[in-house]
């Protein structure tokens, strides 16, 4: 199997079933909640670590039908399914702090999604340090940092977030970025939740130094949104459509006998150097991350503040 990008462990599982690779040690389960599709990867084998491409442990993916969901029923059902989700992979206790991380480039939007979910936050720490009288019952103390990128601040995300943990012991970290998908069907309608942390830009073949226990000491929960495709998946999507519609042209017929790896292989090779690592982003790239970063801001605000009610969030971070 070639190396196509996407940070999903859903998509590297279904590739490896499309090219009948023998799986053992993945576990997957999917179901319907409310109005999303839910799909559960659980990787258990050191096997199927190196197989999967990603570290032994839980991958969730949330897939829901339209991100233009921003308010009512459908979009509260979604925000509580992120919460439930969080919830379930991020056991806590009542009064374990918990450190919120918004990776990526606040001015490049497809990368913006960690510092928009930041500012969406009930950031409640200094609160509960400061005036705990005045704070209800089930509001835990959440802190959160957006550390930029090391182009800007010229330090690795990694060094600023550990010397934040190393300051203010965190029970756990969550860390929320933006990812690169396989498929075009995904590009907006997925967020992905992990427990097994994160690698900066890995999705864009930019590795930064992980995030994980076994760098900050704590539990590191990871979500992710695909924000961005490679240029090459996006041409092998077309020319696959291309041939299914075309079935009595030669040429057609000719990329139809080949599987997905070839044509992504042809086309890889086809492109000119300068457009090798070109990332794609839909037009309304702006719209559509402030929308889900509200959605998965909610998802974190409900799954850490027991009993809270979205007009208590809206009275807070308006």
């Amino acid at each position: 199997m070639n190396q196509i990008r996407t940070d999903l462990a859903i998509e590297v599982h279904e590739m490896l079933t499309e090219a009948a690779t023998e799986l053992s040690g993945v576990t997957v389960h999917k179901e319907q909640k409310h109005n999303a599709h839910i799909s559960r990867v659980k990787i258990e084998s050191l096997r199927a670590q190196h197989q999967m491409g990603k570290p032994i442990g839980n991958y969730i993916t949330v897939e829901f039908p339209d991100v233009n969901i921003a308010e009512g029923e459908d979009y509260e059902n979604l925000c509580r399914t992120v919460a439930e989700e969080l919830s379930a992979l991020l056991p806590l206790q009542k009064h374990n702090t918990v450190l919120v991380v918004g990776l990526g480039n606040q001015n490049i939007t497809p990368d913006a999604l960690g510092p928009n979910v930041v500012s969406k936050l009930m950031v409640t720490r200094h609160l509960l340090q400061y005036i705990p009288d005045q704070i209800g019952e089930g509001i835990r103390p959440v802190c959160a940092i957006s550390p930029g990128v090391l182009g800007i601040t010229g330090m690795e995300t990694g060094e600023v977030i550990r010397g934040v943990t190393d300051k203010i012991h965190p029970d756990a970290v969550i860390v929320v970025d933006a990812l690169a998908a396989r498929s075009m069907d995904r590009i907006s309608t997925t967020i992905q939740l992990c427990d097994t942390g994160i690698s900066p830009g890995a999705g864009v073949g930019n590795n930064r130094k992980e995030l994980n226990k076994s760098s900050l000491g704590v539990p590191v929960i990871a979500i992710g949104v695909p924000t961005v495709i490679d240029a090459a998946t996006i041409a092998t999507d077309t020319l696959q459509m291309a041939t299914q519609k075309e079935k009595n042209s030669k040429l057609c017929q000719e990329l139809a006998a080949m599987d997905r790896d070839e044509q992504y292989t042809l086309l890889k090779e086809a492109l000119p150097e300068t457009l090798n690592g070109f990332m794609v982003t839909p037009k309304d790239v702006d719209l559509f991350i402030e929308r889900v970063a509200k959605v998965v801001a909610n998802g974190i605000n409900l799954a850490l503040h027991k009993n809270i009610t979205f007009q208590d969030i809206a009275a807070y971070t308006s």
